[in-house]
C-alpha cells in the first residue's frame, strides 16, 4: 500500500508569483519565467540561493527550458527537472516540489511554469496508430459533444452554460494578472462566435503567453529561515490519477476528476463542505459545471442550478474559480496548474482584494490533461 502524502513532512506554500497571462507577445519566455521566480523569491522574503530544488512546467518550449531561464537567478547548483504533462503540466511540477519537501530531499523547492502561444507537438499523432476519430476530435469537439449530451440528460439550457463564463469573466475583470479583464453579460457571450457546437468563443479559454511561481518550503526552513509563518498555507493533499475504463455513458474526466477528489478528501481529512475557494480546470463552460458536481459540492444533475443560484459566486458558499479561471484568467499551459495554486494562497491570506472570498480558510486545485490525467491539492490556510 502506497504512503499518503499526509504520512510525509508538512509542506508549506511561502512565496507566489506571476507574470500576466496574456495573448501571444514579443516577450521572451525568459522574461516571462524570470519575472513570475523574483515575484515569488521576493514574495517569500528569500535569497534564491536558499533555494534546493525546481520543478519547471512547460509544453510549447523544447528541451531543457529550465536552465534557460534559471541561469539567471544564479549558479547555485540546484537540482532542476523538466515537466511535460499537457494542461497539468503546472499542477505535476508543483506536486513535484511538494514531494521535493515532504520527502526530506529537499527544504525549499521552487515550481514554476512557463509558455509561449505555439503550435502544440502531440506524441498522439506519432504512434503510428489510427485514431477513429481522427484529427476532428479536437478538445473543443469533444467538449461541445460532452455540452451536447449533457444538456440533453439534464435540460440544461444554452444560458446555464453561457453563466460560467458570465461568472468567471467578472472575476478576471478584477484581476490584474488575467488575460481577459473584462466583464461580460450574459447577452455578449451568447453572442459570440460559436467554436464547437453550442460553445461560443468566450465558452473556451484562450491560450497565450505567460508564467507562474510557487515556492514551497519546510518546518525547518521557514524557522531556520525566517519566513512568515502566517503568510503560508500548508499543502493538505497532492493527489495524482490517471483514467480507469469507465460505463460507456460516464465522460472519463468527470469520474476521474470524482475518484481523485475522493482521495484528497481523505489525504487532507475534509469532506466539500469545508471548501471556501476552488479553482477548476474550465477550459470550456460546461466542465465547471460537471466538475463542481464531482467535487462534491452539490448533487449530480445540479451543477447548472448550483451556479445560479450565486453558491459558487465570491461571497458564496464556496468560490469556484475566483481568478477568473481558464475561461478568463487564461490557459498558457505550462503555468496554468501553478496559477491556481497562486490563486488559492493569495486567498488563504485574506490578500486576494476584490476577489476576496470571506474568512477563506481551505482550498482547493484541480487540473485535468489530456490522456487522461487529473490532480487535486488541498491547501489550508496558517493557524
Amino acid at each position: 500500500m502506497s504512503r499518503g502524502f499526509a504520512s510525509l513532512r508538512p509542506v508549506y506554500v511561502v512565496g507566489i508569483g506571476l507574470s500576466r497571462y496574456t495573448k501571444p507577445s514579443e516577450a521572451t519566455f525568459v522574461d516571462l519565467g524570470l519575472r513570475a521566480v523574483r515575484a515569488a523569491v521576493a514574495d517569500a522574503g528569500i535569497s534564491f540561493d536558499a533555494v534546493d530544488s525546481a520543478s519547471v512546467g512547460t509544453v510549447t518550449l523544447g528541451m531543457a527550458a529550465g536552465r534557460a531561464f534559471l541561469k539567471y537567478m544564479g549558479a547555485t547548483g540546484l537540482a532542476i527537472q523538466q515537466v511535460e504533462n499537457a494542461s497539468a503540466s503546472g499542477s505535476t511540477a508543483f506536486r513535484q516540489a511538494c514531494l521535493e519537501v515532504a520527502s526530506g530531499v529537499s527544504e525549499v523547492s521552487l515550481a514554476v511554469g512557463v509558455d509561449k502561444a505555439a503550435v502544440i507537438n502531440s506524441a498522439s499523432t506519432k504512434t503510428g496508430l489510427s485514431s477513429l476519430a481522427g484529427p476532428a476530435m479536437i478538445p473543443a469537439a469533444a467538449f461541445a459533444l460532452m455540452a451536447s449530451d449533457v444538456r440533453q440528460r439534464y435540460g440544461w439550457t444554452r444560458e446555464d452554460l453561457a453563466r460560467v463564463a458570465v461568472k468567471n469573466h467578472g472575476n478576471a475583470a478584477k484581476n490584474p494578472h488575467a488575460h481577459f479583464q473584462k466583464a461580460r453579460s450574459l447577452e455578449e457571450v451568447l453572442a459570440e462566435p460559436e467554436i464547437a457546437g453550442g460553445l461560443t468563443r468566450l465558452q473556451c479559454c484562450p491560450i497565450g503567453d505567460g508564467a507562474a511561481a510557487v515556492i514551497v518550503a519546510s518546518d525547518e526552513a521557514i524557522r531556520k529561515i525566517g519566513i512568515t509563518r502566517a503568510r503560508a498555507p500548508r499543502v493538505l493533499a497532492s493527489v495524482a490519477r490517471s483514467e480507469r475504463l469507465y460505463g460507456p455513458t460516464d465522460w472519463a474526466t468527470v469520474e476521474l476528476t470524482r475518484e481523485t477528489t475522493a482521495r484528497a478528501y481523505e489525504e487532507a481529512a475534509i469532506g466539500p463542505r469545508d471548501l471556501d475557494v476552488v479553482e477548476v480546470h474550465d477550459a470550456f463552460s460546461i466542465e465547471e459545471l460537471l466538475y463542481t458536481e464531482a467535487l462534491g459540492l452539490c448533487d449530480r444533475g445540479e451543477g447548472a442550478r448550483f451556479l445560479a443560484s450565486g453558491k459558487t459566486h465570491i461571497g458564496g458558499q464556496v468560490a469556484v474559480s475566483p481568478s477568473g479561471g481558464l475561461l478568463a484568467m487564461g490557459h498558457p499551459l505550462g503555468p496554468t496548474g501553478i496559477g491556481q495554486i497562486c490563486e488559492i494562497t493569495r486567498q488563504l491570506r485574506g490578500e486576494a482584494g476584490a476577489r476576496q472570498q470571506p474568512n477563506a480558510r481551505v482550498g482547493l486545485a484541480h487540473m485535468v490533461g489530456v490522456g487522461q490525467v487529473c490532480f487535486v491539492h488541498v491547501l489550508r490556510a496558517a493557524d
